[in-house]
C-alpha cells in the first residue's frame, strides 16, 4: 500500500498544482467572459437605440418626402394653369397681331390709292392746262 500511498503522493504533487491553475485560469475566463458579455449587452443596447433612432429619422424623411411630393405636385399644377393661360394671351395677342397686320395692309393699300389719286389728278389738272393752252393756240 505504501507503493500506492507513494503514487498518489506524486499524482498529487504533480496534478494537484496544475489542477488549482487550471481553475484559477477557469475563473479569470469566466471574469473575463462575463465583462466581454456586459460589453457585448452594452453594444447591443447602443444599436438597439441606434437602430431606434434610424428608424424614427426614416419616418420624418418619409413624412418630409411625401410632403415636398405634395408641393411640387401643387406646383406643378401651378405652373401648368399658368402656361395654360399664357398660351391663351399668346394665341390672342398673334390673332390681334395677324388682324391689325391684315388692317395695315389694307390701310397701306387704301393710302397707296390715295396717293395715287392725288397723282391722277395732279396729271389731269396738268393734262386739262395743256388742252386750254392747246385749244387757245388753235384759237388764235
Amino acid at each position: 500500500m505504501e507503493i500506492m500511498e507513494a503514487i498518489r503522493a506524486a499524482i498529487k504533487e504533480l496534478i494537484l498544482p496544475d489542477l488549482d491553475r487550471i481553475r484559477e485560469e477557469g475563473k479569470e475566463i469566466k471574469a473575463i467572459l462575463v465583462l466581454t458579455n456586459k460589453r457585448l449587452d452594452d453594444g447591443n443596447l447602443h444599436l438597439v437605440d441606434q437602430s431606434r433612432r434610424i428608424d424614427e429619422t426614416n419616418k420624418r424623411i418619409d413624412a418630409l418626402r411625401e410632403a415636398l411630393t405634395g408641393r411640387l405636385d401643387e406646383t406643378n399644377k401651378r405652373i401648368d394653369a399658368v402656361r395654360e393661360d399664357l398660351t391663351g394671351r399668346i394665341d390672342e395677342t398673334n390673332r390681334f397681331i395677324i388682324e391689325t397686320n391684315l388692317r395695315l395692309d389694307r390701310l397701306y393699300e387704301v393710302v397707296v390709292r390715295r396717293e395715287e389719286h392725288v397723282s391722277l389728278t395732279e396729271r389731269v389738272i396738268h393734262i386739262e392746262r395743256d388742252l386750254a393752252e392747246i385749244k387757245q393756240k388753235l384759237a388764235a
